[in-house]
């Protein structure tokens, strides 16, 4: 197997895996939002930026090469990461200790483990609407990072083209295609991927909160770095058979 240096350490990988899928193997955690195994790299969150031979790159897109020396724990790196979780804090309405899924929410795990308690920018409270229309499912972009993954499920898992995004810059929004643009249009179905690939807590199936109580949560066990190390581990030995 090729390698290359992750902070001073030599990673192995395989033809074609990016720098995040070999770090992660490695026991290596590169904070990430919008990526998910099995989905097209995407790169749109840029939380997982590292430096690969002196320039920024997201380690989620960037495959991985022979002797390329990648950095992730930079002075710099860290404080562009801490600022865009910030930043994803102050652009919506996220208030944990009243969200259902506090103690799932990636966003939360992530700034945790890069060290953001508060913001050093002003919150925005921007106006957003919340959908309840569908029997089963509840849209609340108030939590919404648009990171595109309920997108990416809904037509390239569910083949079904639900959600969209709409507008440009701050602008931008999470949007349902449907004439009427409520959820409670669409086929969308409790079963389907782009329910349960929200990294957040923008959707949410009905009747089914707190079932699982506070301090006993993914992240109340454990910190995202252990879980998603886990997880890549277990993935890489399913795929090896």
């Amino acid at each position: 197997m090729s390698t290359f240096t992750l902070d001073g350490k030599a990673v192995a990988f395989e033809e074609g895996e990016t720098i995040l899928e070999a770090a992660l193997v490695a026991g290596a955690y590169i904070p990430y939002l919008c990526h998910r195994p099995g989905y097209a790299p995407h790169g749109s969150c840029k939380v997982c930026t590292v430096s690969v031979d002196g320039r920024n790159a997201a380690s989620c897109t960037m495959r991985a090469r022979e002797g390329m020396v990648v950095e992730t724990q930079t002075p710099e790196l860290s404080d562009m990461r801490r600022a865009l979780v910030e930043m994803l804090f102050v652009e919506g309405n996220h208030t944990c200790p009243a969200c259902e899924q506090t103690g799932q929410c990636e966003l939360q795990a992530v700034a945790y483990h890069v060290g953001m308690l508060a913001t050093r920018f002003d919150l925005m409270f921007p106006a957003r609407d919340l959908d309840a229309s569908h029997p089963d499912i509840l849209l609340d972009r108030n939590r919404c990072i648009l990171c595109g993954l309920c997108v990416r499920a809904s037509r390239e898992v569910d083949g079904k083209n639900v959600f969209g995004i709409g507008g440009r810059g701050i602008d931008s929004r999470l949007i349902v295609n449907a004439a009427s643009g409520r959820l409670g249009d669409t086929d969308l179905s409790a079963q389907d991927e782009a329910v349960d690939v929200c990294p957040v807590g923008a959707i949410l199936r009905k009747r089914q909160a707190y079932q699982v109580p506070y301090g006993k949560r993914k992240y109340d066990l454990r910190p995202i770095s252990e879980v998603a190390v886990e997880q890549a581990r277990r993935r890489k030995e399913k795929a090896r058979g």
